[in-house]
């Protein structure tokens, strides 16, 4: 195999598709890279059995062929190339010749016949999506998201697919995060993508906000075409909750909040809550304002700020990070916190429409 091709574009390639390669297993060639030059392309792969990227560039191709190549240190040789044109040629015994300028590295490549096949996934079409609707989708819930391996079908996003909607369901025990949006899609189909998965998709979405996502899924492959990307992922096995069951249907008091007034308060008042020192804050939702305090071994914070509350007075735990990751994520200048009680689920809308649930577990104090 001998090719030529520009450094910024393989650059990138390597880049994306070193996402999906693992970073050390017992079986060399899924520490690498497989390079498959023809044509007038370079296709890039790279795969831990369990999620594959792939994406092709413009190349040279001087002799078609193709080859394994360590992901790390193919990384940081074209990394630390200068600008300009690289080339890639591979002698018969495997002997790796990688140049850019004046500047040689010659490395040992492994066959690519060691490298495990991407399976037929035969997923289908399923829907497409604008990636400014697919990323702020993703970004809204993804927070939600259980890092907790004994639970491995809340460590993804749920997918709801309907005809005309897309519904993105992320929680851990402790948050519940919920988005959808009006589609058009060709099936209707209901599966869990991994957690990271998705964080990847996400670094790999275009920059163009109008450009298209196209999704395709089965029982048990989801695959997205994205900013000339290709990303095949198994999807997760089991039973994620019914999370309908556990949004509640009314509420006894409900709050009209200024997003960053909000944030910025429960952030003063975190300044004295630490890894070891997670004591819950204490905030009162009452007739015009909303009080918070907090007491730990590093002292005491009381404040407040001005608030359209109605209905009964209530005084609610909470963890800090969780009612920050929410409100973060909200992403509107006003929320509505909705409230049935010291220990019941709250509520976290946009002041106005349904663009998004949140739900955040309270925190009972020690004296309930």
């Amino acid at each position: 195999m001998k090719i030529i091709c520009d450094k910024t574009l393989l650059s990138a390639a390597i880049d994306g598709v070193s996402r999906a390669v693992t970073p050390r297993s017992t079986t060399p060639a899924l520490e690498g890279i497989l390079l498959k030059a023809e044509g007038f392309n370079l296709t890039l792969t790279g795969y831990d059995m369990e999620l594959g990227i792939v994406t092709t560039i413009e190349a040279n191709v001087l002799e078609a062929g193709d080859i394994v190549l360590n992901a790390k240190l193919l990384n940081d040789m074209v990394r630390r190339m200068p600008a300009g044109q690289i080339s890639i040629s591979v002698a018969d015994n495997g002997k790796t010749t990688i140049q850019g300028g004046v500047a040689q590295f010659e490395i040992q490549s492994m066959p690519a016949a060691d490298f495990p096949q991407l399976p037929n996934t035969g997923a289908e079409d399923t829907l497409t999506i604008k990636t400014g609707m697919f990323r702020e989708m993703i970004e809204r819930t993804l927070y939600a998201v259980s890092q907790d391996e004994k639970r491995p079908a809340h460590t993804g996003e749920l997918f709801e697919i309907e005809p005309d909607r897309l519904t993105v369901v992320a929680l851990d025990g402790f948050r519940l995060a919920i988005v959808d949006r009006n589609v058009k899609a060709n099936k209707e189909i209901r599966i869990i993508v991994p957690g990271k998965t998705m964080n990847e998709v996400l670094r790999l979405l275009a920059n163009d906000d109008e450009a298209d996502v196209h999704i395709s899924a089965n029982r048990r492959y989801i695959v997205f075409n994205t900013a000339g990307y290709t990303i095949m992922s198994r999807l997760i096995e089991g039973e994620f909750l019914n999370y309908k069951n556990v949004i509640p249907e009314g509420f006894r008091t409900q709050a009209v909040l200024d997003t960053k007034g909000f944030i910025e308060t429960i952030e003063r008042a975190s300044l004295i809550i630490t890894e070891r020192l997670k004591n819950p804050l204490r905030i009162t939702f009452t007739e015009g304002k909303v009080i918070v305090r907090c007491q730990t071994s590093l002292g005491r914070v009381m404040d407040e700020f001005a608030a359209a509350c109605e209905g009964d007075e209530v005084e609610i735990g909470f963890n800090n990070r969780y009612l920050l990751d929410a409100l973060r994520n909200a992403r509107t200048e006003q929320v509505r916190v909705q409230l049935s009680g010291p220990l019941s689920p709250v509520k976290i809308l946009p002041a106005e429409g349904e663009d998004f649930l949140y739900l955040v577990l309270p925190v009972r104090f020690r004296n309930d």
